[in-house]
């Protein structure tokens, strides 16, 4: 019974994102006030900074990263490409894997324009701005479902796994509860290899965001003690977590008191 209602909330959960609008959330959530490089309390150019530290210390390092639930967005690979020889995105929904498609091809049209993301990496790692390789990094877009034991095709990884994992934005977003974000954490823990590196990003005590216009999407609001615990319990050893509280005026499309950063490895 309790079995057949942790499906009902994931399937409940799935049906709120039908409506999801990628040009719409990105508008909302990659645009100042939250993308701001100007700004030194802005969300993005903090993530950023969060996650170009975790690259660049030397212990975060392979051939391959995954990034779990990329959404429509591309910031949170930008610094791993340079780390990486292979990056795979990968998302529940269609129109974002569309998204990302029409980025990586290079087709025009695309919903927002990566370029001030890019130079801003590109700054942070002290070089002039460049291009950041594309097809010959990012292997593919592929369909992914955190909820499922295995979440991607079986034929979607090597058989030793990833070595590094991002996501971002996703296993709170994406759960009906606590115990379904525990367990998603347990299911993409098995893409990754022992030893390799899971880096984390997500919001502290949400309740909902916009997900497009009138389309509020419910969320879990965890805090930093519940978010260590399902780490803990999902096999994996905490190496730092970061918080950034959101000023109030960034408060325009959700309800989020903080974001997380979290750098942890597979047990």
């Amino acid at each position: 019974m309790e079995e057949k209602g942790a499906e009902n909330g994931v399937a409940a959960m799935a049906a709120c994102y039908q409506g999801f609008d990628p040009a719409a959330y990105l508008q909302n959530n990659y645009t100042p006030p939250l993308a701001d490089f100007e700004r030194k309390d802005s969300l993005v150019p903090w993530i950023l900074a969060c996650l170009h530290r975790a690259f660049t210390e030397g212990d975060v390092s392979g051939e391959l990263l995954v990034d779990i639930g990329s959404g429509p967005t591309l910031h949170q690979v930008m610094s791993g490409c340079e780390v990486f020889n292979k990056v795979l995105l990968t998302d529940f929904l269609e129109v974002n894997r569309q998204e990302l498609r029409c980025w990586l091809q290079d087709e025009g049209g695309c919903s927002l324009d990566w370029t001030p993301f890019l130079q801003h990496v590109c700054k942070l790692e002290g070089r002039q701005y460049d291009q950041i390789p594309r097809n010959s990094v990012i292997m593919d877009i592929v369909p992914i479902d955190v909820h499922r034991p295995q979440p991607l095709a079986l034929d979607a990884l090597p058989s030793a796994g990833a070595d590094c994992l991002v996501s971002c934005f996703c296993l709170e977003s994406a759960s009906p509860d606590l115990a379904a974000f525990t367990r998603a954490l347990g299911h993409i823990g098995r893409l990754l290899r022992p030893g390799g590196h899971l880096l984390l990003i997500g919001t502290l005590g949400m309740n909902y965001y916009l997900g497009g216009p009138g389309l509020k999407i419910p969320t879990i609001p965890v805090n930093e003690a519940q978010v260590c615990a399902s780490l803990k319990e999902s096999g994996y050893t905490l190496i730092r977590l970061e918080v950034y509280t959101v000023p109030q005026d960034m408060k325009l499309f959700d309800d989020a008191s903080g974001v997380f950063f979290v750098k942890a490895m597979k047990e």
